[in-house]
């Protein structure tokens, strides 16, 4: 809801003023109602039918809710904190803060939040009857902050990153938002019930866009690049620990084990879509390649290769076979862009699925056993380090799964460094430049064609790689596994996440992996959930969840010429230090 310019400035701030007591009394009410029953049994999620007794999920609701409350009396917080003395540094840097900003996404949030829950407790108990009396308070008090945030004008944009603050605080801050993701996501995958799993994925959603609209999210993003070593560092320390929040569980460390291949995969494909821009429908073939290479030369009886060599060689020929495949299909298709191009990968991935199944010794030589591809693989063994065998650490099992997932963090490793040394180097910059205007990029002198063979090249090097592990943990490969479907997820991840970002690809890899294994319970509708969710993220967010900044300026500069128009033309300006 936006206010007409045509209202006078004493009716535009009684908007403004009625809708922060309106959504500060929306946000306390809804973190009252946490503490009121929403279901008729304990059936429904995760037990909400006690009064007095608030569950996790009721419990996350209440702090969206003071998180409202909160934005909303800041407006008056800040100028008597202000006239009086108190605390004059932090109201210094509360001012910076885009409260109302925030506020207004927070109450989106909240609202899709208990809705969700709400039809989640009508599907598993069969009916809106099942809703108790706390569930309406819920959504009432939810409705009450949205229409309230409506009613409020933003003000200002946030300039938090302008904020100096001591290295000590940023590092910290880095460590306590790792901390919370790891509890939050080792919580979501200890769940079987996909309606809890959604509705976590609901409040992450809710608070990071309160966190991103703030301003807040410009600090972080501040913090970790001037601390870049000891965000990358901590990252992947948190993804060290994760095993050991799992209870030595193999059905979820499986889940994670495959998330870190799609993802290393995605990353990959980064390098051809993000960066150069070239539309590659067929990605999946490279990843095929990889499994079907590691899998003739493994240990398996039906492995048709007699070579047994090292894994880490494995892992070296893998990626060198589906490099040569990408110049193979490169070399003759680059000279083309566009449509043409998506049309020719996507028939590539075709062919290289129908010849795997030709390889079974009738139509073709004998290498992959055809439809039936490759069983039997067995568990690696590295440095006396038996990966099939359960191992314990502190008192905990860590799994065959677990063990496969420390690996393949090690290549996520090596993945992400080469595309960030590769992101920022010359080559990266004629990548961007061909992705930007070829024709452009032709006549400052960049080897468009060259550079482009390059992109495919290294990112099926890069799915090779992955391809190699993911044979091993899958225990066999076969043909149907590498469909054009596989190919669609993998762009998915790519352009939902981020193009041309390390950290947005490996979220929307694991965002896209985890549903449909979440999801279960509602799998003959898998399909249509991700087409409507790519279809919302193309609509309100069409740079990805965590954009490059180039790219985000490219989608949002008319959209920015435009508010900075209406603020001029407001002809009463609502600072927030002023409201």
């Amino acid at each position: 809801m936006r206010i007409p310019t045509v209202f006078t400035p004493e009716l535009q701030k009684q908007y403004h003023v009625t809708g922060r007591m309106v959504a500060m009394a929306g946000g306390l009410l809804f973190a009252v109602s946490a503490y009121l029953p929403w279901a008729y049994t304990g059936a429904a999620l995760d037990n909400m039918s006690y009064l007095g007794g608030p569950s996790t999920l009721q419990f996350l609701g209440l702090t969206l809710g003071l998180i409202v409350a909160w934005c909303a009396a800041m407006g008056w917080i800040e100028p008597w904190a202000d006239r009086r003395g108190f605390a004059r540094p932090l109201i210094r840097v509360s001012k910076r803060v885009g409260w109302t900003r925030g506020s207004k996404a927070m109450g989106i949030g909240l609202l899709a939040y208990i809705v969700l829950i709400l039809v989640v407790i009508a599907i598993e108990l069969r009916g809106l009857v099942a809703v108790e009396w706390g569930g309406w308070v819920a959504l009432v008090a939810a409705l009450m902050a949205f229409v309230g945030t409506r009613l409020l004008i933003a003000g200002r944009a946030p300039s938090l990153e302008r904020v100096r603050s001591a290295a000590w605080v940023e590092i910290v801050a880095i460590a306590l938002i790792l901390l919370l993701a790891l509890l939050l996501v080792a919580y979501a995958l200890n769940q079987n019930d996909g309606g809890i799993f959604l509705s976590i994925i609901a409040f992450a959603g809710a608070l990071s866009a309160f966190v991103l609209r703030s301003g807040i999210g410009a600090w972080i993003s501040e913090a970790g690049q001037k601390h870049r070593t000891v965000l990358v560092f901590s990252s992947f320390l948190v993804a060290f620990l994760f095993p050991f929040t799992q209870n030595g569980s193999d059905a979820n460390m499986s889940i994670a084990t495959q998330v870190l291949v799609f993802a290393a995969t995605a990353v990959g494909l980064n390098i051809v879509v993000g960066l150069a821009g070239l539309l590659d429908l067929g990605y999946i073939a490279f990843l095929g390649a990889g499994a079907f290479t590691a899998a003739t030369l493994s240990e398996s009886a039906f492995a048709t290769i007699n070579w047994k060599p090292p894994f880490i060689v494995v892992m070296l020929i893998a990626g060198l076979i589906s490099a040569s495949l990408g110049l193979l299909i490169g070399s003759p298709t680059l000279r083309v862009s566009g449509d043409y191009l998506a049309i020719v990968t996507l028939a590539f991935g075709e062919i290289f699925r129908i010849t795997m199944n030709n390889l079974d010794g009738q139509s073709g030589p004998n290498l992959t056993h055809g439809s039936s591809g490759i069983p039997a693989i067995p568990n690696l063994e590295l440095f006396g380090f038996d990966f099939g065998k359960p191992h314990v650490v502190f008192g905990i099992t860590l799994g065959r799964f677990s063990n496969y997932f420390f690996l393949m963090l090690l290549i996520m490793a090596v993945i992400v460094l080469v595309f960030t040394r590769l992101n920022h180097s010359r080559i990266g910059r004629g990548w961007v430049a061909i992705r930007e205007d070829e024709k452009a990029a032709e006549a400052m002198g960049v080897n468009v064609f060259g550079l482009k063979l390059l992109a495919f090249a290294g990112g099926a090097f890069l799915a090779g790689f992955a391809g190699a592990v993911k044979a091993h943990v899958d225990v066999s490969v076969i043909p149907d596994q590498y469909v054009f479907l596989e190919s669609a997820f993998l762009l998915a991840a790519v352009v939902l996440g981020g193009m041309g970002t390390v950290i947005g690809v490996i979220l929307g890899a694991t965002l896209l992996k985890l549903l449909p294994e979440k999801l279960r319970f509602v799998s003959e509708y898998r399909m249509l959930l991700f087409g409507l969710l790519m279809v919302v993220m193309m609509r309100f967010r069409p740079e990805g969840m965590i954009p490059n900044q180039r790219r985000a300026l490219e989608f949002h500069s008319d959209d920015e010429e435009l508010v900075q128009e209406i603020e001029e033309d407001l002809p009463y300006e609502f600072a927030e230090e002023k409201s």
